[in-house]
């Protein structure tokens, strides 16, 4: 009963944080571009971390968490990946120019800004298009992160926890606009943090080993790995994957190459950006958020191999043995692992990891409805208002809410890759030559934008297994699962083809097109 009620004045607690700086957020926002923008003058150390927040998700932390627990610490290499594309290259390659050019251009949105680049309303409409409509998938993906999280740890219903979960995000977002995510998202990054590296510390006590031990006896249950891992590739919980085996292509294709390149086409985080004041603000968030993903990716993917070992102590089996449902695994480990009234705080730091991750998203949808779709319609632009955008971020969370109830067991960390790839092969190319090459043209964003689109989507319809069996289009159309059965075809994800003829459109047409005479 008292760890009930300290449970519940925790979490009134954390709510009525969050509600305050929602209403900040509503009470410093004046107009359209303080809405979206936070009116260009965001603290460089709230920006950091809220990019940091909204970058690691709850399907970070539960969804490769269970990844971690079930492969092994190959996956450490997304981490890496992270932070060297993620933060360092993000923030110093891409954020200086993208803040420069946003505040040349005056945009305040992703699609906005690549629009104005290359003069082009059609390029608007069509990222904001691809945006408002393939982002909910990804989006449905963080809120069952949180939704199963609660489910396991409280034994609450899941259709109770997602509802009572989306409503929550729903309120600040649709009211506070960006001022209100920045500031809850920072709130929530230190919670994360703190949350990160108290599991990291205690996990080590538990186990009673120290960090040589664990992993020394990590590697020696290699013979522990089920059959059906074996069969394809798995070689134990410390070795990377047999190469060319499917779950290497998993590994090193969908989750850390699409993940891994796909972080720098993400509007949610290109956006924060164009927030700050100038080029020298950015530098000093590359530390912070080299830092916060070093404790908060690194804690849960090495915790998450490690957990095998709690596993086969308490339950005499491996982690994927014993919690069938690869996505409940991190859940069921706190739960059984880690102190009672750490299960409320880590709670919190899963609330923290999805609401700050799908107030960027819903944020960014709605803008991308609001601003870039309506605000275009007809034969001149319309002023963006704020009620526009609400509207956006409203249909944008049913949307999501219903592909919560559709999304099969295990998705999330797929879902979360699935996504990001598609963003890589799609808006990187044309995103990086708005930054760095003069003489890409209009005519060669849109054939990049249009090859990297429809290529990813024939290769996750046609050619990728992972995704092609389940749709089952494929099978309905030529009664096979994929249209190249040879091996490795079915293993190799859609972004190591689709982004190269990406690149080789928007260069080819670029050079066989009258170069733009000036951008505006």
């Amino acid at each position: 009963m008292e760890n009930s009620l300290g449970t519940g004045i925790i979490i009134i607690l954390y709510m009525f944080v969050l509600a305050l700086l929602g209403y900040l957020g509503y009470k410093r926002t004046k107009n359209a571009d303080d809405y979206l923008l936070g009116g260009r003058e965001i603290n460089p150390f709230i920006m950091a971390l809220s990019y940091g927040a909204t970058f690691i998700s709850a399907s970070a932390i539960v969804g490769f968490g269970g990844v971690a627990a079930t492969f092994g610490m190959g996956i450490q290499w997304l981490c890496l990946l992270n932070m060297l594309m993620g933060v360092i290259v993000a923030f110093i390659f891409f954020g200086r120019r993208t803040r420069r050019l946003g505040a040349q251009y005056k945009a305040s949105t992703f699609p906005q800004f690549i629009g104005l680049h290359y003069g082009s309303r059609t390029v608007q409409v069509f990222i904001a298009a691809v945006v408002f409509v393939g982002m909910p998938l990804y989006t449905a993906v963080v809120m069952k992160g949180g939704a199963v999280f609660i489910e396991q740890m409280f034994q609450i219903d899941y259709h109770v926890s997602l509802l009572i979960f989306t409503l929550i995000v729903a309120a600040y977002v649709i009211t506070g606009g960006i001022k209100g995510v920045l500031y809850t998202d920072a709130f929530q990054a230190v919670i994360m943090f703190l949350c990160m590296l108290f599991l990291l510390v205690w996990f080590y006590r538990v186990l009673g080993m120290n960090f040589t031990e664990a992993n020394q006896a990590l590697g020696d249950i290699a013979d522990r790995v089920p059959e059906r891992f074996q069969a394809i590739g798995h070689q134990g919980w410390t070795q990377m994957p047999v190469t060319g085996s499917p779950q290497w292509f998993t590994l090193i294709t969908s989750l850390i190459l699409g993940v891994g390149i796909g972080c720098l086409a993400q509007p949610q985080l290109a956006v924060r950006f164009m927030m700050v004041k100038s080029g020298k603000q950015l530098n000093r968030g590359v530390l912070i958020g080299c830092l916060f993903i070093t404790i908060t990716v690194g804690t849960i993917y090495h915790v998450g191999a490690l957990s095998n070992l709690f596993f086969l102590k308490t339950h005499g089996v491996v982690a994927s043995e014993a919690v069938k449902d690869m996505d409940k695994i991190i859940p069921v480990f706190i739960n059984s692992a880690m102190p009672e009234w750490f299960g409320t705080f880590f709670m919190l730091c899963i609330l923290a990891a999805s609401m700050s991750t799908l107030s960027a998203l819903f944020h960014t949808m709605g803008s991308a409805f609001g601003s870039d779709i309506f605000s275009q319609l007809g034969r001149r632009r319309d002023k963006t208002s704020t009620l526009s955008i609400r509207i956006g971020i409203l249909i944008s969370i049913l949307v999501s809410y219903v592909i919560c109830y559709v999304l099969s067991a295990g998705v999330i960390a797929r879902g979360t890759a699935l996504f990001m790839g598609v963003c890589a092969v799609t808006f990187l190319p044309a995103y990086f030559c708005s930054l760095y090459w003069k003489r890409a043209t209009r005519q060669g964003a849109i054939a990049s934008l249009w090859t990297g689109l429809i290529v990813s989507l024939f290769a996750m319809l046609f050619l990728h297994k992972a995704e092609a069996a389940p749709t089952g289009l494929c099978r309905l159309l030529t009664g096979r699962d994929v249209l190249i059965e040879t091996y490795p075809w079915a293993s190799i994800d859609p972004v190591v083809f689709a982004l190269p003829l990406s690149v080789l459109a928007i260069v080819v047409v670029s050079l066989m097109t009258k170069p733009q005479s000036s951008h505006p």
